[in-house]
């Protein structure tokens, strides 16, 4: 087997939490948005960046109350998921300009879902060209920016217009 060293990726990887409780209620219960990755709050719903992205800028947008899927959330509350959605869609193609994105909903582990109790979509910027042999053989994804530099990116441009 080959492997690829990669030393700068151990401050990332020895902060990683314990595994307890719920990334998006902790995450709206902190204080510290950077820390938690979290980009925007609004009345019922937060958009932070994913800790374990599939491309550089992947988001993850999420309602504040724990529910496992959207009959669990009322007409507001789904109106404002869906707002801050689109809103960040209209956030990655103006700061890092993909060729296209992926959106998703991922309902219970046998579809792919990480978190299968607290409702969450996925936004991934998609560029032509972004896959590469690295994943095909090697099962390994390479992203060029740095997960903090890209969060401090996005937060620039969302002062910029949200």
């Amino acid at each position: 087997m080959k492997r690829i060293w990669a030393p700068w990726r151990m401050a990332y990887v020895s902060n990683a939490e314990p595994s307890d409780g719920c990334i998006f209620c902790r995450a709206w219960e902190c204080d510290d948005d950077r820390q938690r990755l979290v980009l925007v709050r609004s009345r019922s719903t937060m958009v932070m960046m994913n800790r374990y992205p599939y491309t550089g800028g992947h988001l993850m947008v999420a309602p504040v109350r724990h529910v496992p899927d959207m009959d669990g959330l009322g007409d507001e509350e789904l109106l404002d998921l869906m707002h801050c959605l689109r809103k960040s869609h209209a956030l990655l193609n103006r700061a890092v300009h993909p060729d296209g994105c992926n959106v998703g909903i991922n309902y219970g582990k046998a579809a792919g879902a990480g978190i299968d109790d607290h409702l969450h979509i996925h936004i991934v910027p998609r560029w032509n060209g972004d896959t590469n042999f690295m994943t095909v053989t090697g099962g390994v994804r390479v992203i060029p920016q740095a997960l903090m530099d890209a969060y401090d990116h996005l937060a620039a441009a969302i002062k910029t217009g949200w």
